[in-house]
């Protein structure tokens, strides 16, 4: 027979499992990722992630269910967004730990970037002093909604589906960075392939909003600038 202190600690820690649960999938995780740049619709999550709507919506029960994301519905279209900013927190903890702990990860990435130029990581400090100093020009090749839930300062909006439309506006004598969601975004790694094919000088940085956000650098918003 358990004693009151042992169905204290009982309970406390089923509650605690309730979020390894909701995270225990990769794809569960993806859309926590995706939905840390911005509050996304079903359909565009499903687009993103490469799933079903209905698997996506099952997905999103699970988090919903552990209280991680919240929903919205306008018209035909339901919309999601994290609960709590904490939860984007937890999402870059754990990555970060995983970063650190499972010599995989590292291995993944390397693979994917073998071979390709421009690739080598960004000193952050450095990159934004050269943004504001107008020595760079910083490309936020995400969709236009998350670029307006929040961006690096200095950077442009230039979502990749329209960088070859813009190619001739670059200025062909200065350093192009692009970033997108963080690490593990391949959108800046096609971003910078483009450029360099088209003779600009282009790198890549690793790190994205949520990664500024936790080492207190500054970003900016639209809803700020309003």
């Amino acid at each position: 027979m358990k004693t009151p202190s042992r169905a204290f600690k009982d309970a406390v820690y089923e509650q605690f499992a309730r979020i390894g649960k909701a995270v225990s999938s990769p794809k569960r995780l993806e859309l926590l990722d995706l939905l840390c740049q911005s509050e996304k619709t079903v359909e565009s999550l499903a687009h993103e992630a490469g799933l079903t709507l209905a698997n996506t919506s099952q997905h999103l029960q699970v988090l919903r269910s552990a209280r991680l994301v919240d929903s919205e519905r306008e018209g035909l279209y339901v919309t999601y967004r994290l609960s709590d900013p904490m939860v984007c927190e937890f999402f870059r903890s754990m990555r970060v730990l995983a970063e650190n702990r499972l010599a995989e990860l590292e291995m993944i990435k390397r693979r994917f970037l073998n071979g390709r130029e421009g690739m080598e990581p960004v000193d952050r400090e450095s990159l934004l002093q050269r943004v504001i100093e107008g020595h760079v020009t910083l490309l936020d090749v995400r969709p236009e909604g998350e670029y307006r839930a929040g961006h690096i300062p200095g950077a442009l909006s230039v979502p990749l589906r329209r960088l070859k439309e813009i190619l001739a506006d670059l200025p062909p004598e200065q350093e192009i960075v692009a970033y997108c969601r963080g690490p593990y975004c391949v959108l800046s790694v096609f971003a910078v392939e483009m450029l360099r094919k088209e003779g600009f000088n282009a790198v890549r940085l690793e790190e994205g909003v949520q990664d500024f956000r936790a080492m207190g650098l500054p970003i900016d918003s639209e809803k700020e600038a309003r």
